[in-house]
This record gives C-alpha cells, structure tokens and sequence, in this order.
C-alpha cells in the first residue's frame, strides 16, 4: 500500500493503524491498566511542562519517521518548539524530543527492538522511555550529544527526563487509585 493510500485508508477507519514500508498493522486496544498509565503519565509530564513551548501529544498522534517510511501511534510523545509535519502527512509529527511506550505482552518486544530502531532515526529524539505494566519499572534510553544512547532503570524514587527537564516520580506514576 502507497503512504497516500494508507491516509485514506485510515481517515476513512474506525482503528488505528501503523504504517511500516507498505504493510499496515492493526493496532490492538489497551488494557485499563494500560491506558491509566499513559494518561497518569502524560498529567505527570504535561504537568512539569507547564508555561514552556512544549506539547505534550497522546497515541491519537501519529509519528512519522521519514527516513525508514515507518508512522506509529506511540503512547505519548512531547514536542519543544514548533511542531513539524512530515512532508507527505500534515497530522505527523516528525520531530518530538521525547517518545514513551507503557509495554504489554503483545507490545513488548517491538517496542524494544523494531520501533526503538525506528525511533533512533529521528534526528530530535533525545529520550525514549519504557514503562512496564507488570511492575513498577520505567526504563530511559537518552541520547548523548555524541550520538550515543545511555541507559537508566527506574523503580523507584524519580524518573529525570531530561531533554525536557522534568522528573515523575515512580510512586505517583504507579499509585493505585483504588487502593
């Protein structure tokens, strides 16, 4: 399928789907547990953003990277400055500085391999986060200024992201509301 067709094909549907060299890939539906921690997630962030030019975007925005042809619908996505279309799909963005998948068991292993190697190719990306549903564990892989990726774990205490200069801690992020 041509990325033109894969446009049309998803105004026109009720789901979403990812775009991958041709292929489109029905998304599945989330588990509660899955949406509380993305939305608790995007309050967090969206919160210690407030007053700076950044936006915060949930999985209802499509990320384009232009360079592999690759479009996903990650969890949450931030933006800092000016927001920057793909040349062929005006509702992508292609230039978020922090990108955050909550994993499940469908989910897992192309979050850490084929998406990550995706990802990696955009030239704004400073941080991708990884927050697991079965614990409460956030991973970080964070881009140096020599290119490189560094890793940190997280299981308690806070989280720094710092490309936009916000920490979350574990314990809010994984508080049971319920008791």
């Amino acid at each position: 399928m041509t990325y033109a067709d894969y446009l049309a094909f998803e105004r026109a549907s009720d789901t979403k789907h990812e775009y991958a060299n041709g292929l489109v890939y029905a998304m599945a539906g989330g588990t509660p547990q899955h949406g509380r921690l993305a939305m608790r997630l995007g309050r967090l962030i969206g919160n210690g953003l407030s007053g700076r030019p950044c936006d915060t975007f949930s999985s209802d925005v499509r990320v384009r990277v232009e360079a592999t042809g690759r479009s996903t619908y990650p969890d949450l996505s931030v933006v800092c400055g000016p927001r920057v279309a793909a040349t062929d799909d005006p509702d992508s963005l292609t230039n978020p500085v922090l990108i955050a998948e909550v994993l499940s068991e469908s989910t897992e292993a192309g979050d850490r391999g084929e998406k990550w190697a995706h990802y990696q190719r955009l030239a704004s990306l400073k941080e991708y986060v990884l927050v697991s549903q079965l614990d409460a564990h956030v991973e970080v892989f964070r881009r140096r200024d020599d290119g490189e990726w560094t890793y940190a774990s997280y299981r308690d205490g806070e989280v720094e992201l710092a490309s936009i200069g916000v920490r979350v801690s574990i314990a809010e992020l994984y508080a049971d509301p319920t008791g």
